[in-house]
């Protein structure tokens, strides 16, 4: 039996064949469940980095419209033959296509995973247990201060007033390794960098990642 290998890079796919553009969606389903329906069909075929559900334009027939957006442009061809054309969670046939023009958003730059897409990418083909992960390094990032208003009790006619201090930002930048067990495990793993933008405590926030 023949077996198809795909190569699943560890990056955001801005190529037109990894992209689905879906319309001809009932006007009269609600926008969560034309959502879950989407997701739960299309994730069948590969792991999905995307999935967008739009009203149609003002000049166009009420209904909405759908973006899905894969890692593999062959899981994004072999959905796109197995759904064109089928009702699926409506009543009426869907149409399904692969996008012929270049989203404005998705520039042809390569730009690293999120921490939480690498891992869902990790899980969904190594096992909960077949990878790990480690930070490297950890920095500080410097920063502008920013103004804060705070409130002062004891002052004003009420007994509260308000006053402005200069307070710092803090960022971290981060590198992550993702590791692979053999003989998947590549020399110097995967590796990526980032930086911490809104971090809840001392080390939280998300990390940018990146497959080397």
């Amino acid at each position: 039996m023949d077996i198809e290998a795909d190569v699943i890079e560890f990056k955001v796919p801005t190529e037109n064949n990894k992209t689905l553009f879906i319309w001809a969606i009932l006007p009269t389903l609600p926008e969560a469940f034309i959502y879950e329906s989407i997701c739960g069909i299309f994730s069948g075929f590969g792991a999905l980095y995307l999935v967008k559900v739009c009203p149609n334009a003002a000049v166009a027939e009420p209904g909405f419209y759908a973006i899905v957006k894969y890692y593999s442009s062959a899981q994004a061809s072999k959905a796109q033959r197995a759904t064109d054309g089928k009702s699926l969670f409506q009543e009426s046939p869907l149409k399904v296509r692969l996008c012929t023009r270049q989203n404005p958003a998705f520039s042809s730059e390569v730009r690293p995973l999120s921490n939480s897409k690498c891992q869902e990418l990790a899980n969904r083909y190594l096992g909960f247990n077949g990878w790990s992960s480690r930070i490297i390094t950890r920095n500080a990032v410097p920063v502008l201060p920013c103004c804060v208003k705070l409130q002062d009790l004891s002052g004003g006619d009420d007994g509260r007033s308000d006053t402005e201090t200069q307070a710092l930002a803090l960022k971290f930048g981060c590198i992550v390794e993702l590791a692979f067990p053999p003989p998947l495990q590549l020399p110097g793993g995967g590796r990526g960098r980032g930086v911490l933008p809104e971090p809840s405590g001392p080390f939280g926030g998300v990390f940018e990642t990146r497959k080397t």
